[in-house]
């Protein structure tokens, strides 16, 4: 019998008793009910959507950080400022999730009243996949803008230690049944890229960060610690630093070295979001604009291919088809380290894994 035959074969895990479990765990570590649902929804979505960088790869520092009370399991926000189409909420250092769908929701009904609406998040913390909640704007007929800022990870342009974030951001537009939507990180590659690469033992390429001595690596261990390269040079750093005013200077939250990430356990965040929302029917028919984003569409996937380009895609569409595949299929692949993770917080909790083989 060769070696190979004795390879184990993860099993599929189906999505929605992936969902459950992550809820399960959360509710144990005294979420309620429905935000731990959200939550588990939006880390599930994201390895759906092949970004297993911001799935249930992340649930454990979630909850290791209510356990050192970083961040509350209880999510209570409060309002610092109303001006109807402008709102300014103090998160409280609650739960991401439930604070970006609370500005989601917000920001659309004000889009609704007032053609345009504005919801702007201090105090808060990590929220998973930007896109989750611009998607849900655009279901709602919104074209939306979500920005974050995050803890620091790149050097400003110039220097050698890390201040700035990558300091991520969505754009989505309603398309069909789905939407064209955008969700990128302001550096060479988001940070939880790096992380999944450490926890799969997979090496990174040398374009992607720098060590803690400032040397080009494609040790992911060393990239944690180092500091991760803009995108484009330094239209990246700019663009995130813009970022940084929009989610933390202009909604009073904190700032550049001042905010923490999500694997500070002890640490609270201090990030800040900002949430805008367009109505799409207040500017005209919402038949007229889903057939101009059809025309950009057809105009874009027509173009003549490049050399050893298979095919042309629009902005959200890669995920939509990953989700489509991953049901298909039968569930989701989750890295070993992420079962072992998972599991354990299961047993602490004294909840049955049995989904995770």
């Amino acid at each position: 019998m060769t070696a190979a035959s004795h390879k184990v074969v993860q099993e599929r895990v189906v999505p929605q008793q992936l969902i459950d479990l992550s809820a399960s765990i959360l509710e144990s570590n005294g979420v309620p009910a429905a935000d731990a649902a959200l939550i588990a929804d939006s880390l599930v979505q994201s390895d759906l959507w092949g970004h297993q960088s911001h799935g249930v790869l992340r649930l454990p520092w979630y909850v290791e950080r209510i356990r050192q009370g970083a961040m509350s399991a209880v999510t209570a926000p409060e309002t610092l400022a109303d001006t109807g189409s402008l709102l300014l909420m103090d998160g409280k250092h609650g739960i991401g999730q439930v604070l970006t769908e609370r500005a989601r929701v917000e920001a659309v009904a004000r889009a609704k009243a007032h053609g345009v609406g504005a919801v702007g998040v201090r105090n808060s913390n990590h929220f998973g996949t930007a896109m989750y909640f611009t998607r849900r704007a655009a279901a709602d007929g919104c074209v939306s803008m979500l920005t974050t800022n995050a803890s620091p990870a790149m050097a400003p342009w110039g220097g050698r230690e890390k201040v700035i974030g990558t300091n991520p951001w969505s754009i989505a537009a309603p398309y069909g049944d789905s939407a064209v939507a955008v969700d990128i990180a302001n550096t060479a590659v988001a940070r939880g890229k790096i992380y999944l690469a450490r926890q799969r033992g997979e090496q990174i390429p040398d374009t992607w960060a720098l060590s803690p001595e400032g040397a080009t690596t494609t040790d992911a261990a060393q990239a944690v610690h180092g500091v991760i390269l803009p995108m484009a040079g330094h239209k990246g750093y700019a663009i995130a630093f813009m970022m940084d005013i929009l989610s933390g200077v202009l909604t009073g939250s904190k700032s550049g070295k001042g905010v923490h990430g999500p694997y500070e356990a002890d640490k609270r965040s201090g990030c800040g979001h900002m949430f805008l929302a367009i109505d799409v029917e207040t500017l005209g028919s919402p038949e007229e604009f889903q057939a101009r984003v059809q025309g950009l569409i057809d105009e874009v996937k027509s173009t003549p291919l490049a050399q050893n380009a298979t095919e042309i895609f629009y902005p959200g569409e890669i995920e939509d088809r990953n989700a489509v595949h991953v049901q298909e299929e039968g569930g989701l692949v989750l890295p070993d380290q992420t079962i072992e993770d998972l599991r354990q917080l299961a047993t602490e909790a004294g909840i049955d894994a049995a989904i995770l083989r």
